[in-house]
């Protein structure tokens, strides 16, 4: 048991019950970076949020965010096959090199080159696009060790619950969360 006062089996709820003056500004961010304006599409967003997550071998945070990125519109199949090789995974051209820049910057972020973000450019997106994507990389790098290193874990349970709550991602928004947990 990692913190006593979560019990044995903590949900993420527990945590963020437990410790709610960090949880609000997260979930904001969350909103912000997630849902908010971005040349990336929400769903293109929450699948970095996922890959990023499958690469930490964060299964909670990996499966809540392929649901949600399945909820926009992306194809569950993309999710295996993006971490097993991006350059034949069934994503567009223009976002592979997003996806190589953000496994080097999960696995070896000092690694990270110029020549990686002119990939991006050369894609054809922008700077906003290219500090959309490090951004949820390194938001899903500190929600994996939170989750990790609180002892959450997923379940079918967890899963359908997940589903449940985003059967339409449009509509949601991560404060819808933290308000349901009593978090204002």
């Amino acid at each position: 048991m990692r913190i006593p006062t979560l019990g044995s089996d903590p949900h993420l709820a527990d945590v963020f019950r437990a410790f709610p003056e960090t949880v609000r500004p997260l979930l904001e961010y969350h909103d912000l970076l997630l849902r908010g304006p971005s040349p990336l599409t929400v769903g293109e967003r929450e699948l970095i949020a996922a890959y990023v997550s499958g690469l930490n071998a964060c299964d909670f945070c990996s499966g809540a965010h392929q649901i949600i990125a399945e909820a926009a519109g992306i194809d569950a199949a993309v999710f295996q096959e993006l971490l097993d090789d991006v350059d034949t995974a069934p994503v567009s051209e223009a976002l592979k090199p997003v996806f190589h820049y953000v496994r080097t910057l999960t696995l070896s972020p000092a690694r990270t080159t110029d020549t990686q973000t002119q990939a991006i450019r050369d894609a054809g997106w922008d700077d906003r696009a290219i500090h959309d994507a490090v951004a949820v990389c390194g938001l899903f790098n500190l929600m994996n060790r939170l989750v990790e290193g609180m002892g959450v874990k997923s379940s079918e349970a967890v899963r359908s619950s997940q589903k449940q709550r985003n059967q339409t991602v449009s509509s949601t928004q991560y404060r819808d969360f933290g308000k349901m947990l009593g978090i204002e």
